[in-house]
């Protein structure tokens, strides 16, 4: 066969082939069409599949920039003097920044400074040698102080066991026990203290001592201290002083007290008005003040005392109140005024027996910031009464030896020890009493005791018993003669 035999036939099995697919091939497209159609409302179920996004475009990351340069603020430099000023400081060519002023607070109203008075010997008054043997009145005489028949038999009594001197209280709880103007002015004292028979009780009581030759000095008990619910501490909280914690009170044997600020103008002329009427007042042979003519260490951190503190000492009062340069300043104040108080009291009443009755040194000046020796050797103090409150002989004997008591005998100060006679709660035996009062005249000292009730009324023996007591500690007089 031909090639072209040969191709022709090809092509003609070829289209044979192709004759008998087609009709499989359109049986297959029209059951592929049933089948679609069928399915299709199930498939529209799905959704339908989500381009996928481009894979996003971020920006080409940029350099962190550098941290801007300040300049380096230059600290205020503390003054020193110097005899040449430093050279300015070098800047590195940074431009300085300006100081911004800080407001200083000015506390209302401004404290003055009060010049501290410059210690002039004061002249004492030369006194034969005076055994003092006292005895203090206080607000539980009461009921004797208000009527004058019983204290005339008090007065008998003391006189024949020969007592000496006896110290009527006037200022206790920041009120006083006599009509008083300065009391009054001051809008603190909204009664008066009289007697059973309308009578002033402290002039009483002095003129009833005088007629049996007693001393009567009046007795400034509280001093700087009130109670805070006292009419002085509501109507003048600014003359209170505070503890660094902000709180006004500290437990005393008182109770709960606050404390007047001794370094405030308006209360020391408070004080000084009130000592100046009782010894303009009264026929009164002098003023005693206690140990509570202090402050107790904690105090001091009110605005007033802080301002002035800063404006003399140029910083703030230390954190600790047991500083020593802080605890010296604020006992130097109260020193300061006691002298002008001594001063002023001398100017009324020349003769006029100033008596201070305190702790014993250590124990003052600590806790309490009273000075007293040094008043002693600014001769501000004509009479020393130390109290000293031991049940034990022997701690007794050691406070009544320690070195400022002998100084105050050498210096020729009538000077005695406080002793405790007795409280409604605590009963002291006469034979303590009787050691203790041995052992202070043995070292040439006066006493005084504390108080007037408990003498003879709430000891465990009688009263009997205890007059006869008395009696055997002071066989004979010892009389102290009144300046006139």
């Amino acid at each position: 066969m031909s090639f072209k035999s040969i191709k022709l036939s090809s092509i003609f099995l070829l289209r044979l082939k192709l004759k008998s697919i087609v009709p499989i091939l359109f049986l297959l497209t029209f059951v592929g069409v049933i089948i679609l159609d069928t399915f299709a409302p199930a498939l529209a179920q799905f959704p339908a599949p989500m381009p996928i996004p481009p894979q996003p475009q971020f920006p080409t990351p940029q350099p962190i920039p550098p941290q801007p340069q300040f300049p380096q603020p230059v600290p205020i430099p503390i003054p020193i003097p110097q005899t040449q000023p430093f050279p300015p400081a070098e800047t590195d060519g940074f431009p300085q920044p300006v100081p911004v002023p800080q407001p200083v607070p000015q506390p209302q109203p401004v404290p003055q400074p009060i010049p501290q008075p410059v210690p002039q010997p004061v002249q004492r008054v030369q006194r034969p040698g005076q055994q003092i043997r006292g005895v203090w009145m206080t607000n539980n005489d009461l009921d004797i102080l208000r009527d004058r028949t019983k204290v005339g038999e008090a007065m008998d009594k003391l006189r024949k066991l020969n007592f000496n001197t006896v110290y009527p209280v006037v200022w206790n709880s920041g009120y006083v026990m006599y009509p008083s103007e300065v009391a009054q002015r001051a809008e603190i004292q909204p009664f008066v203290y009289r007697g059973t028979e309308g009578h002033d009780i402290i002039a009483d009581v002095i003129n009833q001592a005088h007629r049996r030759g007693l001393l009567a000095i009046p007795w400034f008990e509280f001093g700087f201290m009130a109670p805070e619910t006292s009419e002085l501490a509501l109507n003048h909280p600014e003359w209170l002083t505070r503890k660094r914690d902000g709180s006004q009170t500290s437990i005393s044997a008182a109770g709960e007290v606050a404390w007047l600020n001794p370094f405030h103008p308006e209360v020391q002329k408070f004080i000084s008005d009130l000592v100046l009427e009782i010894v303009t007042k009264y026929d009164a042979d002098g003023i005693q003040f206690d140990d509570h003519m202090s402050l107790p260490h904690e105090f001091g951190y009110d605005r007033y005392t802080i301002s002035l503190y800063t404006q003399e000492t140029g910083k703030a009062p230390p954190s600790n109140p047991q500083d020593q340069a802080w605890m010296r300043w604020r006992a130097d104040k109260i020193t300061a005024f006691m002298l002008q108080l001594n001063q002023a009291v001398k100017a009324r009443k020349p003769n006029a027996i100033v008596s201070v009755s305190p702790n014993y040194y250590n124990f003052a000046y600590k806790f309490q910031l009273q000075d007293w020796l040094n008043w002693v050797r600014l001769n501000i103090v004509d009479e020393l009464v130390m109290q000293v409150y031991r049940d034990d002989l022997g701690s007794f004997t050691s406070k009544i030896t320690r070195p400022e008591i002998v100084e105050t005998q050498q210096l020729n100060i009538p000077t005695g020890i406080g002793i405790m006679a007795g409280l409604r709660t605590r009963r002291i035996p006469m034979q303590q009493i009787k050691s203790q009062v041995q052992a202070a005249q043995q070292r040439g000292l006066g006493v005084a005791f504390f108080y007037y009730e408990s003498l003879w009324d709430t000891g465990p023996e009688d009263p009997g018993q205890r007059q006869q007591g008395f009696q055997a500690v002071f066989p004979s007089p010892a009389l102290r003669a009144r300046a006139d």
